[in-house]
């Protein structure tokens, strides 16, 4: 079933288990619809296995992983209301702009009218207009990463999952690909899963706020009630000193 992503859906893993080895994971957590809920926590205490879960790109072995109160547990990737950026954007090196943002409508490029329309649509959406005919190495590391949002565009799933799309780009740049996340957020009402290493970064465009420890859920509640001195122990440590660590104040800078 299509879910309408200008509404979102919730996303719930219910007692969600799944192991690497002998590392364990077991996820019991629900993320609201329409808002932008960042994932924190230290190396390998499993976000994106979380997301990976969510996706279908790994199967728990227990429990259920639930989007829009439906059980999605027996569907693959493609048959998920779901649209991932990944850390390297997935594109591929022999299509032009155009074509790699066409895969999110047809994987086998087979486009309508209707179809390019959209894709153009997209891609002046995020600053990509003129650029269509060219080839991912033609870009810039941000330009690459707009595409990949693009093909979220024409994708058109109420669910978006983000797993450090950013982390390899400079400061400047990545906060201008944040308010974009942000924004098509804003117009679209997707329900976006944010993994992210960096403080600032759930501060600048986070509304509620997910930390794992040790393979699961420690925390949760919102980015405004993280970033203050009653803020979670286990949160305070993990991010320590400096602006947003332990001791600092309310968070001044907040989308609504």
């Amino acid at each position: 079933m299509m879910l309408n992503s200008e509404n979102g859906t919730a996303v719930r893993l219910e007692k969600a288990s799944f192991s690497y080895g002998e590392a364990p994971f077991l996820f019991d957590v629900e993320f609201a619809a329409s808002k932008i809920t960042a994932i924190m926590g230290p190396s390998g205490s499993g976000k994106s296995t979380l997301l990976s879960l969510v996706a279908g790109f790994e199967t728990p072995r227990s429990g259920r992983v639930l989007i829009g109160g439906g059980d999605v547990g027996g569907k693959p990737p493609s048959a998920r209301p779901v649209s991932m950026v990944f850390q390297e954007n997935n594109l591929f090196a022999h299509l032009s702009v155009e074509r790699n943002v066409g895969l999110g409508r047809s994987p086998s490029l087979k486009l309508t009218e209707a179809d390019h329309a959209a894709i153009a649509g997209a891609l002046k959406r995020v600053g990509l207009a003129g650029k269509q005919r060219r080839l991912p190495r033609e870009l810039s590391g941000g330009e690459r990463q707009r595409v990949a949002l693009a093909r979220v565009l024409v994708r058109d799933r109420p669910v978006l999952l983000l797993d450090e799309p950013f982390a390899s780009l400079g400061p400047a740049l990545r906060d201008d690909m944040l308010d974009l996340v942000a924004d098509l957020q804003a117009e679209r009402r997707m329900t976006v899963l944010f993994v992210t290493h960096q403080p600032e970064d759930a501060h600048r465009i986070g509304q509620d706020m997910v930390f794992l420890d040790n393979g699961t859920v420690a925390a949760t509640g919102t980015v405004a009630d993280f970033f203050t001195k009653a803020g979670p122990e286990a949160f305070r440590h993990y991010i320590g000193a400096g602006p947003f660590g332990a001791g600092s104040r309310d968070v001044a800078r907040k989308r609504t």
